[in-house]
């Protein structure tokens, strides 16, 4: 596997900032979810253009084209992030007996 580089650790903190301010209007699970999506997205319209753009190539170019250790730990550093903040926002919650979506 690839080494970690600054993005990852950007990819990282930046999903965890947006899952805590999203959390009031999605709630904590549904901010992770989308969060991961957009991160996921993003790395696909990559590859969309590194293959002549998405008007260019087939619809699902992007995804399985392209994909390397680098892109790979973009995505799965972000799911990291929203991993950590859902497990200690869900173990605090149970701690106070509030869980909710």
């Amino acid at each position: 596997m690839g080494v970690l580089n600054a993005t990852h650790l950007e990819h990282l903190v930046i999903a965890m900032g947006l899952q805590v301010v999203l959390w009031p209007i999605l709630g904590w699970r549904a901010a992770g979810c989308s969060i991961v999506a957009v991160f996921l997205g993003r790395e696909i319209s990559q590859h969309e253009a590194r293959g002549g753009g998405a008007n260019a190539v087939d619809w699902y170019y992007g995804l399985v084209n392209h994909w390397n250790s680098d892109s790979l730990l973009d995505v799965f550093s972000a799911l990291l992030g929203v991993l950590i903040v859902t497990v200690v926002v869900g173990s605090v919650l149970h701690l106070r007996g509030q869980e909710r979506a």
